[in-house]
C-alpha cells in the first residue's frame, strides 16, 4: 500500500523557518515527481514547488526550497522568510515520472500537514 506522510508542520514566528517532510512507503521516490501544494484560507488550492524523478529542483519559488533524501525516500520543503499570508495545510504528491502541475492527475496524494504563521 502506497502511502506519503507529510510532517514538520506547526506554529512559526513571522521571519522564521520551517522543514517539511514528505516520507513515502510502498513506492521508491526515484522513479516519480514530487510537489509540494498548499490550500490557504479563502484561496484555491496552489502548487509550491516540484522535484522531479531525475532529482532536479524546480527553481520557481527562492523562499521555499525542495530536496530529496532517497536513503530516507523523503523529500523535503524548505521554507524561508515565512509570512503569516503562507499559512495553511500543505500537502505533498507524487506521480511517476517528470514534474506536472494539475493536482486532480497526481499518482499519490499525502493528508497534509498544517502550517500557522503568527506572532
Amino acid at each position: 500500500q502506497v502511502q506519503l506522510v507529510e510532517s514538520g508542520g506547526g506554529l512559526v514566528q513571522p521571519g522564521g523557518s520551517l522543514k517539511l517532510s514528505c516520507t513515502a512507503s510502498g513506492l521508491s521516490l526515484d522513479y516519480y515527481g514530487v510537489s509540494w501544494f498548499r490550500q490557504t484560507p479563502g484561496k484555491e488550492r496552489e502548487g509550491l514547488t516540484c522535484i522531479d524523478e531525475r532529482g532536479y529542483p524546480d527553481p520557481r519559488k527562492d523562499r521555499f526550497i525542495i530536496s530529496r533524501d532517497l536513503v530516507r525516500n523523503t523529500v523535503h520543503l524548505q521554507m524561508n522568510s515565512l509570512r503569516p499570508e503562507d499559512t495553511g495545510v500543505y500537502f505533498c504528491t507524487a506521480v511517476a515520472g517528470l514534474c506536472i502541475t494539475n493536482w486532480n492527475n497526481m499518482d499519490y496524494w499525502g493528508k497534509g500537514t498544517p502550517v500557522t504563521v503568527s506572532s
